[in-house]
């Protein structure tokens, strides 16, 4: 497989992945609010926090409210974190490979960036009916890919990407709760905090597969439960354990072994998933766990850049030498 190919669908998927989470943050955000006490601020400024653009945010926007941020999130085209950016990224990658992928996912692709240009600009539906679109949307790329698309190689690369993207997603949206969102430690405990852990959980559909578990919402299970769940997909621990397993039915090295940076940076952490216990995790500090974890995806990413998508030098090429 061409390195371009492998890049753009592994990029495609990331980048809906990346829609579908921003619209799951600002909607359980926006019922949240609606839940409570009305002496509590707002609090918009933690969904930025989430995305890492606090930083571009402050320099376009004077103040984090709903109205801002929610149009920061959803269609701003100066933001490339943005559902409209995502989307639009999502498109460029998909066209560019189209005999690569079926027409249904290039048909769900192409309509779901249609669909927001055309929301960003007209603003028929509500902000809620708009994202629900959007997660239904990244729903059916998801399913046309797997069942449309051959199970080889593109296939796999699509699949990690999005499975990256959610593992990443959801360590943020623990972490920037956990770290910043709680009003005070006098909360940790009280009705306040099951709400926002509750909304933690409903950020990615999680509650009616924790309560079965685990019962009443707490820290602790609720981080064990994103973090470390064998089965639920969309903890950490599952996304990167059927990311490892694409990443090495690409390369056929067997499991538990590596050939290159990828496999190494992935299995290396999936295997300290395996054995690690959320007793360490808050021993050692949830957030200093997470902003860690963050930064390994980020490595692994990298490992993925340069061991299949980076041009690769035949040998005695010189590196420094032109076409």
């Amino acid at each position: 497989m061409l390195s371009r190919v492998a890049e753009s669908v592994y990029w495609m998927s990331r980048y809906i992945e990346r829609a579908e989470n921003v619209a799951r943050f600002v909607e359980v955000n926006e019922h949240l609010m609606l839940d409570l006490p009305p002496e509590m601020p707002p609090q918009w400024g933690p969904l930025v926090e989430i995305t890492g653009d606090m930083e571009a945010f402050n320099r376009s926007y004077s103040a984090a409210d709903q109205e801002e941020v929610c149009w920061f999130l959803t269609f701003d085209p100066n933001n490339p974190n943005s559902i409209l950016s995502s989307l639009r990224a999502a498109r460029e990658n998909a066209r560019s490979v189209r005999e690569s992928l079926s027409s249904a996912v290039w048909a769900e692709v192409n309509e779901a960036y249609l669909y927001a240009e055309h929301q960003a600009t007209h603003g028929t539906v509500s902000l809620y009916d708009f994202l629900r679109a959007v997660i239904r949307t990244s729903h059916s790329v998801e399913g046309a890919t797997n069942a449309t698309v051959s199970h080889s190689e593109a296939w796999h690369f699509s699949r990690i990407g999005r499975l990256l993207e959610r593992a990443d997603k959801t360590t943020r949206i623990v972490d920037i709760r956990y770290f910043t969102l709680l009003p005070s430690p006098s909360d940790v405990g009280s009705p306040t905090d099951d709400l926002h852990w509750t909304a933690v959980l409903q950020s990615v559909s999680a509650l009616e597969m924790y309560r079965p578990r685990h019962g009443m919402v707490r820290l602790d299970k609720t981080a064990e439960f994103l973090i470390l769940d064998q089965v639920f997909p969309r903890s950490v621990r599952n996304c990167l354990k059927r990311a490892d397993d694409s990443l090495h039915a690409i390369t056929g090295t067997p499991k538990r072994s590596f050939r290159n940076p990828a496999e190494r940076r992935l299995g290396r952490l999936v295997a300290e998933l395996d054995y690690t216990v959320i007793e360490e995790v808050i021993a050692q500090g949830l957030h200093e766990f997470l902003d860690e974890l963050q930064l390994r995806l980020n490595e692994v990413g990298g490992g993925l850049h340069d061991s299949f998508f980076a041009p690769q030098l035949a040998p005695g090429d010189d590196p420094g030498s032109t076409p």
